[in-house]
């Protein structure tokens, strides 16, 4: 456990430089370091320990996160003025760090919701939804419309319904139908269609649209039936005709959609999707490394847990070719990352271009820095799987998806693989909530906790305080997954998040 007397935080011993735990001012010594502090250094922010010359690493966790732009003092604040990025060799060892995982039996419970008869026959939601899909932006507003007549008022009577959620977006149309924009956009309507935290599905199109309905349902092996309903609004003959069709559709699901019970259910039943988001200097001490012990706990238990965010683990990579059980699925994660550096290169961005304006605020410097404390997300259990945006996820365990780094489009394609609940990281503030799967926000320190508690599920700041420890904060913060898990609603639930949140991945050129 940290201790409240030390000014900042060291994490590895040959690291060059260490972290403020809170704003340093010139003339300060610290102590532990036997340095004294050049200029202001804000919180989150980090400190040199030793003279760096130019054009050297500079480490972090005993990885580096960039190069020494110019000569750096010992006591110098350490940031965009003085570091940048630089290319290095990684070292991907695959499979080393591969070890066996230490299940627990009996597994933890909760009481979820099972899906039995249909595609769902078996799996395990969560929540229970009724969720209105449009196959293009044109029909979104008609979807919205639908969605918004059945007020909590007309849903009292269906006590077992969460709600009526329309998730509409921005495409379907003016792209290749055969191209990897369409398909991604029609894996991840199929994935929500599929999902087992709805209890029915209403599928809306225009008519004339390239995301025809019906080679939607072709490509993602779909059934009309009572639960999973589709229509137009050219076929319908206009929008107030179509709402009404709409509304008497989810008339007649509601009955069904309300017949279920909640059961005790084994963990294993979990899939969480791991996101972080407005991060900041302590990210990577805090909030993500529990959440990484909450994942190593769910894991044990038979769970499942998806890291995402390619862009965010951009020189971090190596982390988790070293944990992956096969030379395959290590090859499958590095094709993703050169995917993106070609992806980039096409666009003339790079990989750099993230860090956020918030996140460099928050102390972070580089991408390679923010990915190195993006994957302590991920725990320490070996990676079984690697998957393409928005693929069905059917491993158990340790799973990574290539995603953008933007967070509702990453936690969408999650969603669309199976996740059944999101847990998301920031230490600049976030309100994302995420529907049909709940969403836990944990706080990455103290401050932001006492300013945005409306919006925060959990403070892992208690940790930077010397109030506890990562492995307490993750004890906790998987219990707080089941209770979740087993219906009780999180901030950005409360609040009513999670119908603008659904953005899918839009690849290619718009016609």
């Amino acid at each position: 456990m940290l201790t409240r007397s030390s000014l900042t935080i060291r994490l590895h011993p040959a690291d060059d430089v260490v972290i403020a735990r809170q704003q340093l001012i010139g003339g300060t010594r610290l102590l532990d370091e036997d340095v004294l502090v050049a200029g202001l250094v804000p919180p989150g922010h980090k400190v040199a320990t030793r003279a760096i010359d130019a054009g050297t690493p500079v480490r972090r966790y005993n990885q580096i996160i960039g190069f020494a732009s110019r000569p750096i003092a010992a006591g110098e604040h350490v940031h965009l003025h003085n570091l940048a990025m630089g290319s290095f060799d990684r070292d991907y060892a695959f499979g080393v760090d591969v070890h066996p995982t230490a299940y627990v039996d009996p597994p933890a419970m909760f009481d979820g919701i099972v899906r039995r008869g249909g595609p769902n026959n078996g799996k395990v939601g969560t929540r229970n939804y009724i969720g209105i899909l449009s196959t293009v932006n044109c029909s979104a507003t008609v979807a919205r419309g639908i969605a918004d007549h059945f007020s909590r008022e007309r849903l009292a009577a269906f006590p077992n319904v969460d709600g009526v959620v329309a998730l509409t977006h921005g495409s379907g149309c003016g792209m290749d139908t055969h191209g990897e924009g369409m398909q991604i956009l029609r894996r991840t309507l199929g994935g929500y269609a599929k999902h087992a935290n709805f209890g029915g599905v209403l599928i809306v199109g225009l008519g004339c649209e390239a995301n025809q309905i019906s080679a939607l349902l072709g490509a993602q092996a779909l059934t009309e039936g009572p639960l999973l309903r589709t229509f137009s609004i050219q076929d319908t003959g206009g929008t107030a005709k179509t709402i009404a069709r709409g509304i008497a559709m989810i008339g007649e699901m509601l009955p069904h959609a309300n017949d279920v019970a909640r059961e005790p259910v084994p963990a294993s039943h979990i899939t969480v999707g791991l996101q972080c988001g407005g991060s900041d200097g302590y990210s990577g001490i805090t909030a993500n490394p529990a959440l990484g012990a909450a994942v190593d706990l769910l894991v044990r238990h038979g769970g499942t847990a998806i890291l995402s965010e390619t862009p965010e683990i951009y020189g971090a990579e190596h982390l988790l070719t070293r944990r992956a059980v096969s030379r395959a699925i290590g090859d499958k994660l590095v094709a993703r990352i050169r995917w993106w550096e070609d992806y980039t290169a096409r666009e003339r961005g790079e990989m750099n271009n993230n860090p956020s304006p918030g996140n460099k605020a928050g102390g972070l410097t580089t991408i390679l820095e923010k990915s190195l404390g993006a994957v302590a997300k991920g725990g320490t259990t070996n990676l079984v799987e690697v998957y393409e945006y928005a693929e069905p996820v059917t491993a158990k365990g340790f799973v990574y998806m290539d995603t953008p780094g933007y967070d509702p489009v990453s936690a969408t394609g999650q969603v669309a693989g199976g996740a059944n609940m999101i847990v998301f990281t920031t230490g600049r503030g976030s309100a994302y909530g995420c529907a049909p799967a709940p969403s836990l926000k944990l706080a990455t320190n103290t401050p932001l906790w006492v300013r945005q508690e409306e919006d925060i599920d959990l403070n892992c700041g208690e940790i930077v305080d010397g109030d506890a420890t990562v492995a307490e904060i993750g004890e906790r913060l998987f219990g707080m997954m089941l209770e979740t898990a087993s219906g009780k609603l999180s901030k950005s639930e409360l609040h009513g998040y999670g119908q603008n949140e659904f953005v899918p991945w839009y690849v290619g050129a718009v016609m």
